[in-house]
């Protein structure tokens, strides 16, 4: 499984608990309702924060990708000149 599916899962277990305590909670109507709010607030910070977390890793990925892919490229390059140069001394 794939970590950014189980944060995913994990926020949304979290957000879905979160609410269900609240409104299962004994309290004022005004009251529950500003802590579902403060707490989907929260929620979506934190899903937010995870999937910054996901493309943060992603993009060093790629990142490395490439960066493997040039110095794969230049080592192509120089073996290919090596090669001419035994062909044609």
């Amino acid at each position: 499984m794939k970590t950014s599916n189980v944060v995913l899962g994990v926020v949304g277990g979290l957000a879905v608990g979160a609410i269900l305590g609240v409104l299962f909670a004994p309290d004022k109507g005004t009251n529950t309702r500003k802590k579902i709010l403060d707490r989907a607030n929260k929620a979506k910070d934190d899903l937010k924060d995870g999937f910054d977390d996901y493309l943060d890793t992603l993009s060093e990925k790629y990142n490395s990708l490439v960066k493997s892919g040039e110095e794969l490229l230049e080592k192509g390059k120089e073996e290919l000149k090596t090669l001419e140069g035994k062909v044609n001394p």
